[in-house]
């Protein structure tokens, strides 16, 4: 039998968040074929035991390790059957007829290979999904706060682009990648997610292959989800801080000149001697502890920047 969504969700250590997203699956289904695939990344929280018992319906994969973002996706698309492959965040609440919407979306447009949804925060602010590819001045644009001061100026604009309101259709350069849909046929044409990111990149990595490929990236308004962006990490800043450091230099190594890579490394040093700098000043009391944490996060990011030598293009 023909399945027209495949689910695919990647989870480690986020139980609460993995019930919930199931849950409004399970509440609001599609009504094309859906099945939905669940990679457990060795969690130790029950992650396992919990979607067993409540959720029968779902193919769940149990890997013995981490194996990262990037490959535990590629796993479980090696193995899903629909035409369309929505990558889920678990900390992603679908809302109902998000997945038809987008389905729909890529029916009437068979040139776009990737499409998203609206995202909302969990207070139903807007979410920045729809990114630039980086460049060397959008860098430096939100290394020195410009992209806020100006946040309304799609010239000092970083990647995120702040100043796009988010209430039409529009192709962009990227589809931040807590919550997409790919047609399979551009999977095929592009290939899968690089595994040489863990975590983090993967998206930006893929649909800058997928333009390359001739596959536009577009972002479709009438599908909505909400993202509790960061609760999975949060506990562990550091850890996370420089695994998103290693993808940003990655993808610059992968798609930029020797000169690209190391305009994009200086930038990246200057913006943790800057965040270093402002929070080592005496702060108030009930900021001291977000100050530290800070300070932690770009003294590591510095001691990868000043001692790990540029990675050759590979």
């Amino acid at each position: 039998m023909s399945v027209d969504i495949s689910v695919v969700i990647v989870a480690w250590n986020a139980k609460r968040y993995l019930e919930l997203c199931l849950e409004s699956l399970a509440e609001a289904p599609p009504r094309r074929s859906m099945e939905v695939l669940v990679i457990d990344n060795a969690s130790e929280d029950d992650s396992v035991e919990m979607t067993e018992a409540r959720f029968p319906w779902v193919k769940l994969i149990k890997s013995k390790e981490n194996l990262g973002f990037a490959k535990g996706n590629n796993v479980v698309i090696r193995q899903c059957q629909g035409r369309y492959i929505a990558l889920v965040n678990p900390d992603v609440i679908v809302f109902p007829g998000c997945l038809d919407t987008l389905a729909d979306f890529l029916d009437q447009n068979p040139k776009v290979g990737n499409v998203g949804p609206r995202v909302f925060n969990p207070d139903m602010t807007q979410q920045s999904t729809c990114r630039r590819f980086p460049t060397l001045w959008n860098n430096f644009c939100s290394a020195t706060r410009l992209e806020s001061i100006f946040r309304g100026s799609p010239f000092f604009a970083g990647e995120h682009m702040f100043y796009f309101p988010y209430d039409r259709t529009v192709t962009v350069d990227v589809i931040v990648g807590c919550f997409s849909m790919i047609r399979r046929e551009a999977f095929d044409d592009v290939g899968l997610l690089d595994e040489g990111l863990f975590m983090y990149g993967d998206d930006v990595d893929w649909c800058r292959r997928a333009w390359n490929a001739g596959w536009q990236v577009a972002f479709c308004p009438d599908a909505r989800a909400i993202h509790d962006r960061g609760k999975t990490t949060a506990p562990f800043p550091v850890r996370f801080a420089v695994a998103q450091q290693r993808s940003v230099l990655h993808y610059w190594t992968k798609h930029h000149t020797f000169l690209g890579v190391l305009g994009a490394r200086s930038i990246m040093i200057f913006h943790h001697l800057l965040r270093y700098g402002i929070a080592a000043l005496p702060a108030r009391s009930h900021k001291k502890s977000q100050y530290e944490v800070r300070k932690q996060v770009s003294s590591a990011c510095l001691r990868e920047l000043l001692y790990n030598s540029v990675p050759n293009k590979g």
